[in-house]
C-alpha cells in the first residue's frame, strides 16, 4: 500500500467532514427526490463509462445540471454514488474514493449555493435568457475555485509540493473545460424544466458523450504512440550500452531550449520527442561499430552517418510527431554546410533540428563514453559557444546557456560509468567525438 502522509489523511478527513455538513440539511430540504435519484444514477453511469474507456476525468455536465436544478444539499448528494463506486487504480483505494466523493460534494454544494443565491433556479425554471447565463457562470466559477483549492491542498500535503507551486495554474487550466460542461449542464437544466421533460434533457448528453469518447480514443492512441517511442528508445539503449540514457537527456535539454525560446507547450512536447528519438536510426547500424572502443575508419564512419536517414524512415509514419521527424533526419547538419546527410546550410536546416543538434552535442560532451571522459558543463558550453555560427545556431546555444544558468543541469538519467574503459586517443591525440 502506498504511504499517505498523516497530514494528508487529516486533510481528507476534514474535507469529508465538510461534505457531511453540506448534506446534513438534506432531510428537511424540499427537493425532487426522483430527479435527484435519476441524476445520481446518470452520473454514476457516466463515471463507469469513463473508467471503461480509460478516460481520466469527471463528467461535470451532470453534476452542474444538479447544481442548477436542486437545492445545495441535494446537488451535493448527486456526486456521491458515482465517486464512491468508481474504480480506482492506485492504492489506498478507499481513501482515494472518499477524497474524490468529498471533494466533488463540497464543490457542487458551493456551486449550487452560488447559483441559488443569485436567483438562478428561478431563471432556469422560467428559461429567462440571457439572464440565466449570469448565475450559471458564477456557479461555474465557484465550482472551479473550490475544486482547484481542494486539489492544490492535497497536492501540497500528499506530494510535498510547495504550496504556491501546487496551486499554480490549476484554476486557469480547469476553467475552460468546466465552462463548456457548464453550458451543457445549463441546457440540461432548462430542458428538464421545460414541457419536454427529462428525456429531452438527456439528449443533450449524446453529443457530449460522443466528443468525450472521441477524446478518450485520441488519448488512447497517443498513449500507444508514446509506448512505441519508449520501446524504440529502450532498444537503442540496449544496443549502444555506452550511451544509455542519452536519448532521454537530449529530450530534456531540447525541452529546456524550446521553453527558453518561448515556444508553446505543444511544440515543446514535440521537440522533447525529437530529442528522445534523434538516434533511433542507430538500430540500423551494426552493434560492433556502436561499441567500438577505438577510432572509426572512414568506411565505418560513413555507415554510422546513415543513422539519421534510417531514423527518419522509422518515424515518418508517426503523424503526431510533426516537425520531430525533420529533427531526426537533420540533427547532424551544420550551419556551414559541412554536416550530413544532405549538407544543408544555415536557414535550410529546420529549426527543430538546430535545437536537437545543440542538445545532442551538449549531452555528448558532458557524458562519459567508451572513447572519452565527460567534460564539465562549463567546458561543454564554452565549446558550443566557440562553434556557434559555424556548426550550431547561436540562438539555440544562447538559449541553452540561459536555461542552464536559470535551472542548472539535473538530468533524469545518467550514463552508467561503471566499467567504462579509459578513452583511447585518436591519431590527432585527442578523444574522438562519436554521436
Amino acid at each position: 500500500m502506498e504511504a499517505v502522509p498523516a497530514r494528508a489523511r487529516a486533510y481528507v478527513a476534514c474535507v469529508a467532514a465538510a461534505a457531511l455538513l453540506c448534506l446534513l440539511p438534506l432531510p428537511a430540504t424540499r427537493t425532487s427526490w426522483w430527479a435527484l435519484a435519476l441524476l445520481a444514477a446518470l452520473y454514476a453511469g457516466c463515471e463507469r463509462a469513463a473508467a471503461r474507456w480509460r478516460f481520466a476525468g469527471t463528467f461535470h455536465p451532470v453534476l452542474l445540471a444538479g447544481a442548477f436544478l436542486l437545492p445545495p444539499p441535494a446537488a451535493a448528494l448527486v456526486a456521491l454514488p458515482g465517486a464512491l463506486l468508481s474504480p480506482v487504480e492506485r492504492r489506498p483505494r478507499g481513501l482515494r474514493r472518499v477524497w474524490r466523493a468529498a471533494q466533488l460534494a463540497v464543490s457542487v454544494w458551493a456551486a449550487a449555493w452560488a447559483h441559488g443565491a443569485t436567483g438562478g433556479r428561478d431563471a432556469v425554471a422560467a428559461a429567462r435568457f440571457p439572464y440565466a447565463l449570469l448565475p450559471a457562470g458564477l456557479a461555474v466559477l465557484v465550482f472551479c475555485l473550490v475544486l482547484s483549492a481542494l486539489d492544490g491542498g492535497i497536492l501540497a500535503l500528499a506530494e510535498r509540493i510547495p504550496v504556491r507551486r501546487a496551486w499554480r495554474g490549476l484554476f486557469l487550466r480547469s476553467l475552460a473545460p468546466v465552462a463548456v460542461h457548464g453550458l451543457a449542464g445549463l441546457m440540461m437544466a432548462v430542458l428538464w424544466r421545460s414541457p419536454y421533460g427529462p428525456v429531452a434533457a438527456l439528449l443533450v448528453l449524446l453529443p457530449m458523450c460522443v466528443s468525450w469518447w472521441v477524446f478518450a480514443q485520441y488519448h488512447r492512441e497517443r498513449a500507444a504512440h508514446q509506448a512505441t517511442i519508449r520501446a524504440l528508445v529502450q532498444a537503442v539503449d540496449i544496443k549502444d550500452e555506452y550511451t544509455r540514457g542519452h536519448s532521454e537527456r537530449v529530450g530534456q535539454a531540447s525541452m529546456m531550449i524550446a521553453r527558453e525560446l518561448g515556444m508553446d507547450d505543444a511544440r515543446v512536447e514535440v521537440l522533447r520527442f525529437a530529442g528522445i528519438l534523434h538516434d533511433v536510426g542507430k538500430l540500423g547500424v551494426p552493434t560492433r561499430l556502436l561499441r567500438k572502443d577505438g577510432p572509426l575508419t572512414p568506411q565505418e564512419r560513413r555507415i554510422i552517418e546513415l543513422h539519421p536517414e534510417y531514423g527518419h524512415e522509422m518515424v515518418r509514419g508517426i503523424s503526431f510527431l510533426g516537425e520531430a521527424r525533420a529533427a531526426v533526419l537533420h540533427h547532424h547538419e551544420r550551419l556551414d554546410g559541412s554536416g550530413y546527410p544532405y549538407g544543408l546550410v544555415g536557414g535550410q536546416i529546420p529549426e527543430s533540428a538546430r535545437v536537437v543538434a545543440v542538445a545532442d552535442a551538449f549531452d555528448a560532451m558532458t557524458s562519459t563514453r567508451s572513447y572519452r571522459r565527460a567534460r564539465p558543463v562549463g567546458a561543454a558550453l564554452e565549446e558550443l559557444e566557440r562553434c556557434a555560427g559555424s556548426q550550431f545556431d547561436p540562438r539555440m546555444v544562447t538559449a541553452l546557456v540561459r536555461a542552464l544558468a536559470r535551472h542548472g543541469w539535473h538530468p533524469a538519467v545518467t550514463a552508467d560509468e561503471a566499467g567504462v574503459p579509459h578513452p583511447r586517443p585518436t591519431a590527432a591525440g585527442r578523444p574522438e567525438v562519436r554521436r
